[in-house]
């Protein structure tokens, strides 16, 4: 058996809905993960409701009071879910105590909050008006087996409210359809998040893009001793567009990751439309997709940035290298031309040399037999020369081969 197979296999359990019956009341929280946030809130609720649960793992659920408590970690964020079942005095009851105190202590990383009234068909009153909603968006869901309503407005707290009435679904049909109505919201605020990123960037891409024409126009009309100064420029026109793109780019790709899961949750709804209400799922893909479409474009945007400087470069870099390759040309050439000097005057030396050893051959050889007459010796001229002649050539030979041979190598 393999190693990781049991892990791999409870992946498909790894994260269960909480199941419930209506009426009842759900309050969900989403805290974003920075400075270790989720861990220390995980921790303090475990270490004061129960003390056996593992903040380590993904998700766990411990009861508190009546309700039950569950968290989910997630890879930016974490998710705080209590349900409340049975009925309560008021259909917005207050944020209970638990989630109350961690909301407050971690105030800046709460990225989302929302409440449900689950009623169900004998607990609603039947009039949205009772719940304080103006102007609702809803849908049946499922096939007409439960509905949902909400106006998708904050209250005076920061919580967002929706009212689902549970017509035939069991409680764990229930819980699941709750799951994917709290999803949508958390994921629809995650991957707005990218919005006042893409809002600030918006700027300084006009100015990369202004200096970009401004580069282009020097690019084509520099003569060839603006190269290298117009060279610096690009690269660090490129190193800031490069810094940019490296910040920005985990969070425009998890706000296309995230768009694409408020679409599946929405469409897992099975929605169709209740009265003459909006459907609640058509409502935030209406208002929502222009987010993320802004935020793609300013990607794309970014992206095709980045893609003329660096072709812009290449082009400078291909024009440097075509004026290097004249001018190591035109070195070549004149090394070639003193080669051929340099070979022309060796020659002439080497001739020179041939010429002044045969010189002093000569005189060496005349020395010689001017002193063999002194000796009392008789050595006619003719003899002398015959026998000096060839030695004398033989020794020059020898001295051209050896010069020749030398410049050779």
């Amino acid at each position: 058996m393999h190693l990781q197979r049991n892990t791999l296999h409870n992946e498909l359990h790894a994260r269960p809905s909480m199941y419930f019956d209506a009426p009842a009341q759900v309050f969900h929280l989403a805290f974003l993960d920075e400075d270790n946030a989720a861990q220390t809130i995980i921790r303090t609720l475990c270490d004061r409701h129960v003390a056996l649960a593992d903040p380590a793992l993904p998700q766990g659920e411990f009861p508190v009071g009546e309700a039950r408590l569950k968290w989910e970690r997630h890879t930016e964020f974490l998710t705080l879910t209590l349900v409340s079942p049975g009925p309560h005095a008021s259909h917005w009851p207050a944020l209970p105590g638990v989630l109350a105190e961690v909301a407050e202590t971690h105030s800046a990383l709460l990225i989302n909050a929302d409440q449900l009234c689950v009623e169900s068909t004998a607990s609603w009153s039947g009039q949205l008006t009772d719940y304080g909603f103006h102007d609702p968006v809803g849908s049946d869901l499922d096939g007409g087996k439960a509905t949902v309503w909400s106006d998708l407005r904050l209250n005076g707290n920061g919580i967002n409210r929706m009212l689902v009435l549970n017509r035939q679904l069991d409680g764990r049909r229930l819980g699941r359809i709750v799951r994917r109505l709290l999803e949508v919201e958390t994921y629809r605020l995650m991957a707005s998040l990218t919005l006042p990123v893409a809002r600030a960037l918006s700027a300084n891409l006009r100015d990369y893009e202004t200096e970009l024409m401004a580069l282009s126009d020097d690019n084509a009309s520099a003569q060839a001793q603006d190269l290298r100064s117009l060279l610096k420029r690009i690269t660090l026109l490129s190193a800031r567009v490069t810094q940019t793109h490296t910040r920005t780019r985990l969070r425009f790709s998890a706000t296309a990751a995230y768009a694409q899961l408020v679409t599946e949750r929405i469409n897992e709804l099975h929605e169709s439309r209740t009265g003459d209400c909006q459907q609640l799922g058509t409502f935030i893909e209406q208002r929502f997709r222009p987010t993320v479409r802004y935020c793609e474009s300013i990607d794309q945007r970014l992206t095709r940035i980045s893609d003329s400087v660096a072709h812009l470069g290449n082009l400078l870099q291909a024009r440097v290298q075509v004026e290097m390759e004249e001018q190591n040309s035109q070195i070549l050439q004149s090394l070639n031309t003193r080669a051929d000097t340099q070979i022309k005057i060796q020659k002439a030396v080497e001739g020179l040399s041939i010429i002044a050893i045969s010189y002093y051959l000569f005189s060496l050889f005349k020395l010689l037999y001017q002193g063999i007459l002194t000796l009392g010796l008789e050595w006619s001229p003719q003899a002398a020369l015959l026998t000096g002649m060839p030695v004398a050539a033989v020794i020059i030979g020898i001295i051209a081969y050896r010069i020749r041979n030398a410049r050779r190598h």
